[in-house]
C-alpha cells in the first residue's frame, strides 16, 4: 500500500517551487503518517521541518520536541526528557500533517497542494488509524479538515474557530470527506517557541486537552 501512496504524493510536489528539495534529498521521501492503529489520539500539524524531512519521523524538530516533552511530563513525569524518551512516548500516538513534505522558508503550502494531497492522506489515515480524537496545531491544520467538505461543514468550522480563545477548550465533530467516518477535532495553538502569545501557556493547555481525553 505504501509505495503507490508515496508515488502519488511525490507526483504532487515534484518540481514544485515551494518544495524544499534539499531537505528531502534526491529520493524525495515524504514524512508519512505513522503510529499504532489503535492509538487514542492523532496529533495533526501543518507540515514537517528540516529535521523531520531528513529522518522521516514526524514532530521531532524544535516544536515537536517541545510537544513530546509536554507529553512526557503528563504521562511519565519521572522520565528524563531526552531524545530516546521523546521517541518512545511518541510511539503511543498517531502523527500526521497537511502535506508530508517540507516547504521552503517554512511558508505554508498552497491550497492547491493541500487539496491534491488531502484525499491521498485521508485514505492512508483511514487505513492505518482507527481512532476518533485529533489534536490539531494551528489554523492550517484545523482547516485542512474543511477541504472537500460541503459549505455547511466549512461554515461550522469557521464559526467554531471564530469563538476566540475558548476554542482551545472545546471540540467539534467533523465527518471525513468521502469516508463513512467522523473525527473529533481538538484545536491547539502551534507549539513553536516562536509563537510568543502561547509559548508560556502551551504545556498547560495541552495538559488540559490530554486530561479531557483520558
Amino acid at each position: 500500500m505504501t509505495e503507490p501512496i508515496v508515488r502519488d504524493l511525490q507526483n504532487v510536489v515534484r518540481g514544485h517551487a515551494q518544495l524544499d528539495a534539499d531537505a528531502h534529498g534526491s529520493d524525495l521521501q515524504p514524512v508519512l503518517p505513522r503510529g499504532p492503529r489503535d492509538a487514542a489520539i492523532c496529533f495533526f500539524g501543518r507540515d514537517p521541518g528540516e529535521k523531520e524531512a531528513k529522518c522521516g519521523i514526524p514532530f521531532v524538530g524544535e516544536s515537536g520536541q517541545r510537544l513530546r516533552n509536554a507529553l512526557l511530563s503528563f504521562y511519565t513525569p519521572s522520565a528524563s526528557q531526552d531524545e530516546q524518551s521523546r521517541l518512545r512516548i511518541g510511539e503511543r500516538f498517531f502523527w500526521m500533517s497537511t502535506v508530508p513534505f517540507k516547504p521552503k522558508g517554512n511558508k505554508p503550502w498552497s491550497q492547491r497542494v493541500r487539496l491534491a494531497c488531502q484525499p491521498i492522506l485521508l485514505q492512508f489515515m483511514h487505513a492505518q488509524w482507527s481512532g476518533r480524537d485529533v489534536i490539531t496545531f494551528g489554523n492550517e491544520a484545523f482547516f485542512w479538515f474543511g477541504i472537500g467538505q460541503p459549505d455547511e461543514t466549512r461554515q461550522r468550522l469557521h464559526a467554531f474557530w471564530d469563538q476566540g480563545d475558548i476554542k482551545y477548550e472545546r471540540s467539534i465533530d467533523i465527518p471525513l470527506p468521502g469516508l463513512a467516518r467522523a473525527v473529533r477535532l481538538h484545536p491547539m495553538p502551534h507549539p513553536s517557541p516562536a509563537n510568543a502569545r502561547w509559548r508560556a501557556r502551551f504545556p498547560e493547555l495541552l495538559q488540559q486537552r490530554l486530561s479531557m481525553l483520558k
